[in-house]
C-alpha cells in the first residue's frame, strides 16, 4: 500500500509540474508581432534617419524624417497585421464550420469556447502598431538633443545597438530560446541595416543626382 501511495503522489507531482510549465508555442503569434513590430520601427527609422544623415546633416532633416517614418511605418504594420491577421480569422472560422458539419458538433459551450480561441484583428493591429512606434521613439530621441552631426550619429549608433540587444533578450526570454543567438541575429541585422543606408545614400549623393 506504502508503494502505490508513494507512486501516486509521485504521478500526482509530476502531473502538476507538467501543468506548471510554460506552452512557449502558445506565445508564438503575439509575441512574433511584437519582436517584429519594435524591431522594425527602431532598425527602419534609425536606417532612414542614417540615409539623410548621410547626404544632410541638419539635425531637423533628420528628425523630420524619422518623424514621418514612425507615422507611416506604424499605419502599413498596423494595415498588414490586420490584413493578414483577418484571412486567418476567415480561414479559421471557416475550419470550425467544416469541423462541426463532420463531427456533428453541437452546444454553446464549445461554440464560446472555440470563439475565445479567435485571432482579433484589431487587437493584432493596435499591438503592431504600438509596437513599431515604441521602437522608432529610440533613435528620434537619441538624435534630438544633440547638435553635432558626427557625436548625433554615435550617439543614435549606441542607442539603436542598446536596443537591440534588450529586444533580442526579451525575445529569447519570453520564448525560451538561447539569448545569445537571439541577440545576436538582431544585433547583426540592425547593423547590416544601417550600414547599408548610410553607405548607399552616400555614395548616391555624392554622385550629385
Amino acid at each position: 500500500m506504502a508503494t502505490i501511495t508513494n507512486t501516486q503522489v509521485i504521478v500526482k507531482q509530476q502531473l502538476s509540474e507538467e501543468k506548471e510549465e510554460i506552452d512557449y508555442s502558445k506565445r508564438g503569434q503575439w509575441l512574433r508581432a511584437a519582436v517584429l513590430g519594435a524591431t522594425d520601427g527602431l532598425v527602419s527609422i534609425a536606417s532612414l534617419m542614417m540615409g539623410v544623415g548621410a547626404v544632410k546633416k541638419d539635425v531637423k532633416a533628420m528628425i523630420l524624417s524619422g518623424f514621418a517614418g514612425l507615422v507611416a511605418g506604424a499605419c502599413s504594420m498596423a494595415i498588414g497585421e490586420f490584413v493578414s491577421v483577418y484571412s486567418q480569422l476567415d480561414i479559421e472560422v471557416a475550419q470550425m464550420k467544416r469541423d462541426r458539419r463532420t463531427q456533428a458538433m453541437t452546444g454553446n459551450e464549445n461554440c464560446e469556447i472555440e470563439r475565445e480561441k479567435l485571432p482579433s484583428p484589431v487587437q493584432a493591429a493596435v499591438a503592431s502598431a504600438l509596437a513599431f512606434m515604441l521602437g522608432a521613439v529610440v533613435p528620434l530621441l537619441a538624435a534630438t538633443f544633440v547638435g553635432d552631426y558626427m557625436l548625433r550619429v554615435e550617439v543614435v549608433v549606441v542607442a539603436v545597438t542598446l536596443s537591440l540587444v534588450v529586444f533580442g533578450w526579451v525575445g529569447a526570454l519570453m520564448g525560451g530560446t538561447p539569448v545569445f543567438k537571439s541577440c545576436a541575429r538582431v544585433l547583426i541585422g540592425g547593423w547590416m541595416a544601417m550600414s547599408i543606408t548610410y553607405g548607399f545614400t552616400k555614395l548616391i549623393g555624392s554622385t550629385g543626382i
